[in-house]
């Protein structure tokens, strides 16, 4: 990015707003946007940072990351404009439709990790 041109930064109304509209899961907190995974073990817990890391390295845009045994929270802000930015909301939308997903409930060939047996529990899905 050309350095004499600044993104497009947001006020917190608007990322509010804008967050209620496109990604109801997500919370505006200290000047990020976040969002906290629950997951039913360690195993899950890499999975979902391993995830969230490729699509942060594919976009070139990075959040901050802060896991425990069965959570993660992810949390973006473009520092170099010091705001939340479409990057930040493009890349969380990103992240919440791959970690989200569930195939099972798309009624297609892939039938999703199972839910009823514990040993292969996932991601706490939202409903």
């Amino acid at each position: 990015m050309n350095a004499a041109k600044r993104e497009q930064t947001y006020d917190e109304a608007e990322v509010k707003a804008r967050l209620e509209r496109e990604l109801p899961h997500w919370r505006y907190e200290d000047g990020w946007i976040r969002r906290t995974y629950r997951t039913h073990s360690w195993k899950s817990t890499l999975m979902v940072i391993n995830t969230v890391g490729h699509l942060a390295e594919a976009a070139w845009h990075h959040p901050d990351l802060t896991a425990s045994y069965a959570w993660v929270e992810v949390r973006l802000m473009n520092h170099a404009a010091k705001g939340i930015t479409n990057k930040d909301f493009e890349l969380a939308k990103k992240i919440e439709e791959v970690i989200a997903w569930q195939p099972g409930k798309e009624g297609g060939a892939l039938e999703g990790t199972p839910a009823e047996d514990q040993r292969f529990a996932y991601i706490k899905y939202d409903k």
